[in-house]
């Protein structure tokens, strides 16, 4: 590693090294720091990071400000809330009343009306939200470029890509500007930017978190997800925003995240794969994603568990994503007022989704339950029986590209050139089920890469168990981007 190396702070006052997002929680609730104190140093780091990493699209400077100092007088007069006076970042995909929701998209769209289930419960649990994140155009790629707002770069090396579509938020947290944030995914944009900026990524259950005011989002395979620099962070952030909307179509059980995240996950038996679903592009991890991830196979292995390597019997699963993916970003798309504004790639994802729209899309839907049993036969449904607990899997078969990379390409040439670098993460969006990116280690020239603990239908406690005993071990969390500044 190079001198990006650093151990990590317990103090959220340290200004070089921000706190966590549990042990800002906890500084504030034993009154070693003021919310107004936080919050204003959350976003003087994200002005003085705009200019280099431009994690955000939009900050709520004076409306922050305030709610930190009624967080410090609620504090003051003894309230404790979960994340009362933490500053918090979400993605602009995402409705804050009074804020557009642009995700991604050039034009001038309306300010919201009403804040998103998940944002009703972050205020709820306390947190401030600071602003919203960039994303990619409508959340379809896995890098956080556009002409809306520019380029959203790496922490780690503002050469490359943090990943996308999540990639302001999974910028904010790993250069430390906020503790913690929101993002979604819908085909690995929480896994995918986790991996390439060396956090912790949940994609939850389906339903697990609101996705309110979109009652199905991308057909079911978009939810709300935490990034964190810890387990705990990401757990706790869990917490603080599971919990349907009245109007929600699915209902998983509640998950005790944080608790999960103390307990230890027993010994497992858990697949290591290195075969993606049938993609058609030929893709193989690379070198040092390999290397990578073998090295945490065996930690694994090290720490009292089976590991083997095994293929997951996918099938033809990609049938049952694109449908769902394009039909989600035409049914978007169409309610842009100015179309003529959106990416020309957009533009074709708008009409394959049309056109793939209807009794397809119906179709595909359909097939989920068949899916849901042929993968579910891979895990075991007790501890006497055959089958596997975890599934490990690279999150990427490649590291952070470089920005621009994807510039000036097709449709169809972009698509193939993600689904290259990114052929793992999406077929846990159709099954609906859980997932977490891990830090994995870094490749030779300093760019982080990941690793995937998959598991079956609601199995977010295992998953986040397993996840904190690798943490415990390989402290990740000890390793710092370098500070960036407007340059």
């Amino acid at each position: 590693m190079s001198s990006a190396e650093a151990v990590e702070s317990t103090e959220p006052t340290d200004p070089g090294h921000p706190a966590g997002l549990a042990d800002t929680a906890r500084a504030l609730a034993a009154g070693r720091t003021t919310s107004t104190q936080q919050v204003s140093a959350a976003l003087a780091r994200i002005e003085a990071s705009q200019g280099t990493l431009n994690a955000f699209r939009h900050l709520r400077t004076a409306s922050a400000l305030a709610e930190a100092a009624e967080a410090d007088r609620r504090l003051a007069a003894g309230e404790r809330l979960p994340l009362l006076g933490v500053p918090v970042a979400v993605k602009d995909d995402t409705d804050v009343a009074g804020m557009p929701t642009y995700f991604g998209c050039r034009g001038d769209l309306p300010a919201a009306t009403a804040d998103g289930e998940a944002v009703r419960r972050l205020r709820a649990a306390g947190a401030v939200i600071v602003g919203k994140t960039n994303s990619c155009e409508l959340g379809q790629w896995p890098f956080t470029e556009g002409p809306a707002f520019g380029a959203t770069r790496n922490p780690w090396h503002t050469g490359h890509t943090p990943g996308g579509s999540s990639g302001g938020s999974a910028a904010a947290v790993a250069a430390g500007l906020v503790p913690a944030a929101l993002g979604s995914d819908g085909a690995g944009s929480i896994r995918i930017p986790a991996a390439w900026t060396h956090l912790v990524g949940i994609k939850p259950q389906r339903g697990r978190i609101s996705v309110h005011p979109h009652h199905d989002a991308f057909q079911g395979l978009t939810v709300n997800g935490p990034l964190g620099r810890t387990v705990a962070d990401a757990a706790l952030l869990l917490d603080a925003v599971a919990g349907p909307h009245p109007d929600d179509l699915y209902r998983p059980p509640p998950v005790a995240a944080s608790a999960a995240a103390e307990r230890d996950p027993g010994r497992l038996r858990i697949a290591l794969a290195w075969r993606p679903p049938l993609t058609l592009t030929g893709t193989a991890p690379h070198p040092d994603v390999r290397r990578a991830v073998t090295a945490l196979a065996e930690v694994l292995a090290r720490l009292g568990h089976l590991v083997e390597e095994a293929r997951p019997r996918y099938g033809l699963i990609g049938l049952g994503f694109l449908p769902r993916a394009t039909a989600g970003i035409a049914e978007l798309a169409a309610l842009h007022p100015e179309p003529a504004l959106l990416d020309p790639r957009t533009r074709s994802a708008l009409r394959t989704g049309t056109r793939l729209g209807g009794r397809v899309v119906r179709a595909a839907r359909a097939r989920e339950v068949r899916q849901h049993r042929r993968i579910g036969g891979f895990f075991r449904t007790s501890p006497d029986s055959a089958g596997y607990d975890v599934l490990l899997t690279p999150t990427t078969a490649a590291p952070p590209p470089r920005i621009g990379t994807f510039d000036g390409l097709s449709a169809w040439r972009t698509d193939v050139a993600i689904t290259e670098a990114c052929p793992y993460a999406w077929p846990w969006n159709v099954l609906g089920w859980p997932g977490i990116n891990v830090p994995a280690g870094f490749t030779a020239d300093g760019l982080p890469v990941g690793a995937q603990l998959l598991g079956p239908s609601r199995s977010e406690a295992l998953l986040i168990s397993l996840a904190a005993q690798l943490e415990a071990d390989q402290r990740w969390y000890e390793h710092r981007p370098p500070a960036h500044e407007r340059s």
